[in-house]
């Protein structure tokens, strides 16, 4: 009998969205190969995208071959495997069981989490040490988190967690609201045991709920709030054909994947005057987060977690419902992701496409020749929010009608709690009575393969610049700015300044504007505070990518994320450390910008028991890159009645 090789149908485009059919592909040809059995999960499946010279060459109507990466654990004895398949020939193109000692684990799955209660309730240190406290092991719910690396040779080669517990009074109370602190335990998800509880020191646990979802607890609804409805009798002014989106001279594609969430492809911005697309961003994403916490205490010194490589927050994303998440007319998306028995699981609307006013784009009123001009500026937001254990976060892309592209990251959720304790009030802030915050930081390493105006780019660091008195500056007055080319790997890791308006220009050296100038876009930072850690800190190594604001690389196809590919675990080095090593020319080539930007917390009492949005981000503007304002063509608002007019005589 012959068996039909499974096969999923090709995409139309190289950057299509993951199908439950592809899924489906994918289990069957592994179950074909007899590469699964009863202890395999699936870790993730994400689309494998073609390397930038075939995606370049692409055309309408050409074939595409599907491949796809697999992560797969066998939960009998944590073996690791990465596959390679084709699901539209129906093969495997690599399969490689993962070194664990030396390269690092697999992302945690979710039936590992479910698995460390149980291994925890049985624990006789574990039991004993929640009596100290009157609890027991029916009201204490452990929360377990990634364990990073601390050189520990009993834990290497062996997937380790790291475990707190939270007393639950009753069933659907907020436990975040009842930290049990000065106790951890040591999680081996290998053997299936605890290899060590330190019990440092009891803290009383924080009695005051937190059940912000309860109107006992929040009282009754404010009945002064208005409704605002956002229409749009006409329709949209954005269009979406599978993943393609068109939007006031804005072209993209967008993906999604498991492990970065939301993703940008082929960004460009057609210019009426020269009559063309002119591309801005080959692809851009958010590659990494890291949560890096400042307790140093014997039982919390190690909390850090890379929600990424560690945790894969595209798993946790969101169906965003209409009212709540995205206000308007809006366009939803579905993102299909595996499920780790190999199904396929479908994320209803987990993509909010919607366009909103942002205010006003210019303006001026000229009395001298009596005359008023207004435009209102627009903006198109792509939007995913994913919940990653207490916190949630939204991810924000905007595109603007001036050509500015925008990224904001909005933070909220509950806050990680402790026991409060005035000898630890150096770096934690009480919020409620006996309840504390460990201080911490929030800080996302965006990865911008730019392509301004083509894949030929430079980067000018540019800043302010005091001048003295000189006769050349006889008053005092003058200032001016520098420009310094970044021309290697090793030079390109810079800070942000905001004391000197420091910014990054990347320009195309082989695109002038009518005034002869490279054309550019600038990367304007916030330049908030970075890791906080010390150096020689654990997490200093593993998350490298944050020591700096900026990165510049050379571009690699397999140079995808900042911290390195496999990051649980890991002793640290991997990625952009390891890369820019090799120093290469950044100079006219093609080029990566790696942007490190944050927040860095230090928890309310507001922020308590929910905390209202904090948000942070950068801006990539067009400078020089047009040959003037590109919004001229915008009409008035409410047909120029009202924002287009004579303007009235000076007051005198």
């Amino acid at each position: 009998m012959t068996h039909r090789t499974p096969t999923a149908a090709p995409p139309t485009h190289p950057i299509a969205m993951l199908t439950t059919e592809e899924v489906h592909a994918a289990c069957a040809i592994l179950e074909t190969s007899r590469r699964l059995g009863p202890s395999v999960r699936f870790v993730s499946v994400v689309p494998e995208e073609p390397n930038k010279a075939e995606l370049r060459a692409f055309a309408p109507g050409d074939a595409v071959d599907r491949l796809l990466r697999v992560q797969l654990l066998d939960r009998s004895d944590s073996a690791s495997f990465e596959a390679v398949l084709s699901v539209t020939r129906g093969a495997v193109v690599s399969f490689e069981r993962i070194d664990t000692r030396n390269q690092g684990h697999l992302p945690i799955l979710n039936q590992e989490f479910e698995t460390v209660q149980e291994i925890l309730n049985a624990d006789p240190r574990w039991q004993a040490a929640l009596s100290r406290r009157g609890l027991t092991t029916r009201t204490v719910l452990a929360t377990s988190l990634s364990a990073g690396h601390y050189g520990n040779p009993d834990e290497v080669g062996h997937r380790i967690v790291r475990a707190f517990g939270f007393h639950q009074p009753r069933k659907g109370d907020q436990p975040w609201a009842h930290p049990v602190d000065g106790l951890v335990a040591y999680i081996d998800l290998t053997d299936r045991r605890v290899r060590e509880v330190i019990d440092d020191v009891v803290v009383p646990v924080p009695q005051e709920s937190g059940n912000f979802q309860d109107r006992e607890y929040t009282g009754p609804h404010r009945t002064s709030l208005k409704p605002i409805e956002i229409r749009q009798p006409e329709g949209v002014s954005f269009s979406v054909e599978d993943n393609l989106v068109r939007w006031q001279n804005w072209t993209l594609r967008f993906g999604f994947n498991v492990r970065e969430g939301l993703t940008l492809h082929d960004i460009s911005f057609y210019d009426k005057e020269q009559g063309r697309h002119r591309s801005v961003i080959h692809r851009a994403s958010i590659a990494e987060m890291v949560v890096p916490y400042a307790d140093p205490s014997p039982a919390r010194y190690w909390q850090n977690y890379f929600d990424q490589g560690e945790y894969l927050f595209g798993r946790y994303a969101n169906s965003l419902e209409l009212g709540c998440d995205c206000l308007g007319e809006i366009h939803y998306t579905d993102a299909v992701i595996v499920n780790e028995d190999g199904s396929p699981w479908t994320i209803r609307n987990a993509i909010c496409i919607h366009e909103e006013d942002s205010g006003v784009l210019w303006k001026h009123t000229d009395l001298v020749l009596g005359i008023q001009e207004t435009r209102r500026q627009r903006r198109l937001v792509i939007s995913f929010f994913t919940t990653v254990g207490n916190y949630d976060y939204g991810f924000y892309w905007y595109l603007y009608l001036d050509g500015t592209i925008r990224f904001e990251a909005k933070a909220t959720g509950v806050v990680f709690t402790s026991g409060y304790q005035e000898e630890r009030a150096a770096y934690t802030n009480e919020i409620a009575p006996g309840l504390g915050a460990p201080f911490h930081q929030h800080l996302f390493c965006a990865r911008l393969d730019m392509a301004v105006d083509g894949h030929r780019n430079a980067v000018d660091e540019v800043e302010a610049v005091r001048l003295p008195l000189s006769r050349k500056n006889p008053h005092g007055n003058a200032f001016s700015r520098r420009a310094t080319r970044l021309t290697s790997e090793r030079a390109a890791k810079r800070d942000a300044n905001p004391a000197r308006n420091r910014e990054w220009h990347v320009v195309n050296p082989e695109s002038t504007n009518r005034l002869g100038r490279p054309v550019g876009y600038a990367l304007v930072p916030e330049g908030l505070p970075t890791l906080l850690a010390d150096e020689q800190s654990s997490i200093s190594a593993r998350a490298a990518f944050a020591r700096h604001h900026l990165w510049v690389t050379r571009y690699a196809d397999d140079e995808r994320y900042p911290a390195g590919h496999l990051v649980n675990q890991h002793p640290g080095g991997a990625g952009l450390p390891a890369w820019t090593t090799a120093d290469r020319d950044i100079d006219g080539e093609d080029i990566v910008l790696w942007h490190t930007f944050g927040l860095t917390h230090w928890p309310r009492p507001e922020d308590w028991p929910v905390m209202p949005v904090d948000s942070t981000g950068f801006t990539l503007k067009p400078i020089g890159f047009f040959d003037r304002n590109p919004t001229l063509d915008v009409p008035p608002s409410g047909g120029g009645k009202h924002c287009d007019s004579k303007a009235g005589p000076p007051v005198m």
